[in-house]
């Protein structure tokens, strides 16, 4: 992602807004259910535009994610690294599906980052977390029909290209 180029403001935009929706409190009944806000706009951004937001964006998003969480520095940056590789790789596949497929795969690429996750956080022993961790990835499937179509018009009006 060029920082001088057309619409990196829009791309940076959505990514704080996701940070916003990660650090949003929510009540003990409802954190196992939080979508992985960030994992999903780096998916969205990831298919719409694979030579711009890669692997290397994925990794300092995730950086950034890794310091928000207070977690292992490389933790978060791993598994979205890993999602971006992923979809960048398939992105002309994924492309064709019908939002309900898409929604799949990327249900399931985020199961496999959740899955890192609790494996990285109860082998650590820094916290622990239950298999109702891996919930994110039902709600993230769930949603990811309109965060694409949000971002793709939110793509639209502001000419990112």
């Amino acid at each position: 992602m060029k920082f001088g180029s057309r619409g990196t403001w829009a791309i940076a935009a959505s990514f704080i807004v996701a940070f916003m929706l990660t650090a949003l409190p929510l009540p003990d009944w409802a954190v196992s259910w939080r979508p992985a806000w960030v994992a999903l706009v780096l998916a969205y951004w990831c298919l719409a535009l694979p030579q711009r937001v890669g692997v290397v964006i994925a990794w300092i998003v995730g950086l950034l994610l890794d310091v928000m969480h207070g977690s292992l520095l490389g933790q978060h940056a791993f598994g979205l690294a890993t999602i971006a590789y992923f979809i960048v790789i398939y992105h002309q596949q994924i492309r064709v599906y019908p939002l309900f497929r898409q929604a799949l795969v990327i249900g399931s690429l985020i199961f496999i980052y959740s899955s890192s996750m609790l494996l990285i956080y109860n082998l650590l022993g820094s916290m622990h977390y239950g298999y109702d961790y891996l919930l994110a990835a039902i709600t993230s499937a769930l949603l990811w029909p309109w965060i694409f179509v949000v971002l793709r018009d939110f793509r639209r009006k502001t000419s990112v290209a």
